[in-house]
């Protein structure tokens, strides 16, 4: 049994046999495009066969180097030894039962953890749910529950989810609500501090972004209209963007003031992926309500909303759940999870991660004048991609990175509210070898360009 890959071992090393994607993964791209609603896009189509460590092994025999997590969420690795360990015993005792008709320890067990490990030493409590739009619709519900207001805040290149109204939280139009509304009402956009592209510069973005937002609020929306701010302390789909120093903690304080209940999404940034526990720790902001998933749970769908427990207990009995919520095989995997990245060390591990790529990436963008920016926390790393000699997004850049580290083993992610954003979030177990081979291969694409 291997530490990283719950099975046995998987090398850790690239192999590049076929193209990418081979002829195997073809086949089952035809199936797919067959039988899967069109929708569902795909951006490596390479079907897998076994993932581990940092590798990600496909069904032609390639083994491809992982840069991202199935999108931050294989954080321990895909088969991690404690997350198999625990998952596999709950399956054999049961798969389900619906907490909210006869109930497990397993579900209080996870909810004891986010209550030690998250942001404050008040009383908490939590609620389980599938997935990060999930947790946020519920955080939503119990923030009107708890003010009896409506009206929610919400950023500048943002990303919250695909339901309705979590869509209608997002930011971005495409692919995420073009064609899909209306939308829910009652949701505001407030400017972000987005220091790259701040007009008077990241030294001046932090405040004065601050004091726009909440002029706007107050102005726009009235803070005693406000049931909740929401805000990715690190954004994720907007492009890794990191709000400028001192924005967190003014929103904070605006919200504490007018009894506003202030949310901190930590679903992309959560579970020591910016190497800490949390993102909003960085700042010392201790948020009334936190939203997690994704890393909960080493690759099984689990959510959670935690936070102060007279705010979690406004919502009536039975106004919270859903049939899978806190389901017990997640539960055991998300306590699988945690005792990985508790015995690992993982937020050690992320700011490691965090050295390397800097560094690395620091020097390209000496080399290369079309790396706008180099930004992130931990292993939650991106490049902002421009026009030469300006800050123009560039899209078509990004998406030619893309596909050049594809096809030369490597998966890599894009993102950002224009598209040229090159984003990296490898597993916090990746090997540090394959990390220098992944940031080589990035190096070679650059010059490739």
């Amino acid at each position: 049994m291997s530490e990283l890959t719950g099975g046995p071992a998987l090398p850790q090393e690239r192999r590049v046999v076929t193209a990418i994607p081979g002829p195997k993964s073809q086949e089952l791209l035809a199936r797919k495009n067959a039988a899967v609603a069109g929708g569902v896009g795909v951006t490596l189509p390479v079907f897998t066969r076994r993932a581990g460590g940092g590798i990600v092994e496909d069904v032609d025999g390639n083994s491809l180097i992982d840069f991202g997590s199935g999108i931050a969420v294989t954080s321990v690795g895909n088969s991690a030894e404690a997350v198999v360990r625990r998952a596999a015993a709950q399956l054999a005792d049961f798969t389900h039962t619906c907490f909210m008709v006869t109930p497990y320890e397993g579900y209080v067990e996870v909810c004891e953890a986010l209550a030690e490990l998250t942001p404050g030493d008040h009383a908490k409590k939590s609620a389980l749910f599938n997935s990060g739009a999930e947790a946020v619709e519920n955080a939503v519900k119990i923030a009107r529950a708890y003010t009896r207001r409506q009206a929610v805040v919400v950023f500048d290149h943002g990303y919250h989810g695909r339901t309705n109204l979590t869509m209608a939280l997002t930011a971005k139009n495409m692919p995420y609500k073009h064609g899909f509304g209306p939308f829910a009402p009652e949701i505001y956009r407030a400017p972000l501090a987005y220091p790259y592209r701040w007009p008077t510069g990241p030294e001046n973005c932090g405040p004065e972004a601050a004091a726009a937002a909440i002029d706007m609020i107050s102005k726009q929306v009235g803070a005693d209209n406000v049931a909740a701010i929401v805000i990715e302390p690190v954004l994720g789909e907007g492009g890794f963007i990191e709000p400028a120093k001192g924005f967190l903690p003014a929103l904070a304080r605006f919200a504490k003031d007018n009894g506003i209940v202030f949310v901190a999404d930590e679903i992309q940034s959560g579970f020591c992926r910016t190497g800490q526990w949390f993102a909003c720790e960085d700042e010392g902001v201790v948020p009334d309500l936190i939203t997690t998933a994704k890393g909960i749970a080493g690759g099984l769908p689990l959510a959670a909303v935690t936070g102060r427990a007279e705010i979690m207990d406004a919502a009536h009995a039975g106004g919270l759940g859903g049939t899978y919520g806190g389901n017990p095989v997640a539960c055991a995997a998300a306590l699988g999870a945690i005792e990985t990245m508790r015995e690992l060390d993982l937020n050690a591990k992320a700011r490691r991660i965090e050295e390397v790529m800097k560094g690395r990436l620091l020097a390209m963008q000496g080399k290369y004048d079309i790396i706008g920016d180099v930004r992130g926390r931990g292993a939650m790393i991106a490049v902002e991609l421009v026009e030469s000699g300006s800050k123009t997004p560039n899209a078509a850049a990004a998406a030619a990175l893309a596909k050049a580290c594809h096809a030369a083993g490597l998966i890599v992610l894009t993102c950002g509210t224009y598209g040229n954003v090159l984003r990296f979030l490898p597993p916090l177990v990746i090997g540090e070898d394959l990390l220098g081979e992944g940031l080589d291969i990035i190096e070679e694409a650059f010059a490739g360009l």
